[in-house]
């Protein structure tokens, strides 16, 4: 679409701006979010709250800051630099002093982070263009040209950008670059038929199928994410479906039988792949001053994630760990 200018009594064809999205990592050579050798672009925000979610930096779409205090020398130069006074010395039992951070008062300027060279305070998430984001990509084309990759748009939740995802899904075909977009497909079904004729994949996810537990723990319904999955099988899309196991909250019999019977429901049969929980991301709740409710919880077992995939293979499924 293009707006027009008057110049100097002159007619100026000037084209529109290139969407922009909030971006909080781009990891390359990553091997388990698609086939091949790929580059993962994480998007910033996410509508639901799962419970177990790895990425808990992922679910606001506002940049933020993160705080490792592992990292830290208490060199003190953030105190100065924070405008807001929102970084605090304080002592603890045993004389120990630690730098704390009132999240009331504190603004993500990005000036402690700034000013941190042992990289404890940094900030997460950047608003970046379509050709910010394309030239890194570019980068790694001999690698998907090699191993049958691509890129994949994660998050958060890429959908909650539709526009930014759109366009990024266009510039890839363009440079006939493999896509993938890991989706929970919480979304208007609009925006994901926008995206279709330019996604290669679609990693769904699967995660309860009781929609009082869905809501539960993830904060939505589950209505609208199978309704999507069904129309997605049903429009021919490629689909690869993908079930965390989260210990004593959707590994119960039940949940996976009733999982099974809506996978061989759908008008075409999918390949399912199965997640074990994981609780590497504590450290970050940690450094978002944020609850992790599950901190306590234990990964199951490999006995247990084949005991999982065996019962659901009873259904005729392809299913992997």
């Amino acid at each position: 679409m293009r707006e027009v200018i008057a110049v100097s009594q002159r007619l100026v064809l000037q084209p529109a701006p290139s969407p922009r999205g909030v971006v909080f990592d781009i990891r390359q050579y990553a091997i388990h979010d698609g086939p091949g050798i790929r580059t993962t672009v994480f998007f910033k925000g996410c509508p639901l709250t799962c419970a177990w979610c790895h990425n808990p930096e992922s679910q606001s779409i506002h940049p933020e800051l993160i705080y490792r205090r592992s990292r830290c020398m208490a060199c003190l130069a953030c105190l100065p630099a924070c405008p807001e006074a929102a970084i605090r010395l304080e002592t603890i039992p045993g004389g120990i002093s630690l730098l704390t951070t009132d999240r009331q008062r504190c603004e993500a300027c990005g000036a402690c982070a700034a000013v941190c060279h042992a990289e404890a305070r940094q900030m997460v998430g950047q608003e970046m263009t379509v050709e910010q984001v394309m030239a890194r990509l570019e980068q790694d084309i001999p690698f998907y040209d090699e191993s049958g990759g691509g890129v994949t748009f994660s998050g958060g939740e890429p959908l909650l950008q539709g526009d930014f995802l759109l366009a990024l899904l266009k510039a890839c075909r363009q440079r006939e670059i493999h896509t993938a977009v890991d989706t929970s497909g919480f979304a208007a079904w609009p925006v994901i038929a926008s995206i279709c004729p330019y996604t290669d994949l679609f990693l769904y996810d699967l995660k309860l199928m009781d929609d009082a537990k869905h809501r539960q723990y993830t904060g939505v319904s589950n209505t609208l994410i199978l309704s999507n999955l069904r129309r997605l099988s049903a429009a021919g899309q490629g689909l690869l479906i993908r079930i965390p196991i989260i210990p004593g909250i959707n590994d119960d019999e039940d949940n996976l039988r009733r999982s099974g019977e809506f996978l061989l429901s759908l008008p075409r049969l999918h390949a399912v792949q199965l997640l074990p929980y994981h609780a590497s991301a504590s450290s970050k709740y940690r450094g978002l001053d944020k609850a992790y409710s599950l901190s306590e919880m234990s990964a199951p077992s490999p006995q247990r994630m084949q005991e999982i995939a065996r019962f659901l293979q009873t259904y005729g499924l392809a299913v992997t760990v």
